[in-house]
């Protein structure tokens, strides 16, 4: 899982807000994703488990569904 997500809830104790963008780098188990999150020099500052209800995928380009 190599996808951008943004975050759907405050996580104080990370320091991330609702809308923070990261990168899905890793499934760690069925429904668990290692969310990474950088800075515009790519410097992580948070690493997060994280679950499906917790996150929405961004998209770059068009995405065609089946009808």
């Amino acid at each position: 899982m190599t996808c951008l997500v943004a975050l759907l809830q405050e996580m104080p104790e990370l320091g991330l807000v609702r809308g923070q963008v990261g990168t899905g780098v890793e499934n760690w188990a069925p429904g668990v994703y290692a969310v990474e999150f950088c800075d515009d020099n790519g410097r992580t500052y948070a690493m997060a488990s994280l679950n499906p209800d917790q996150l929405i995928r961004l998209h770059h380009e068009p995405v065609h569904q089946a009808a």
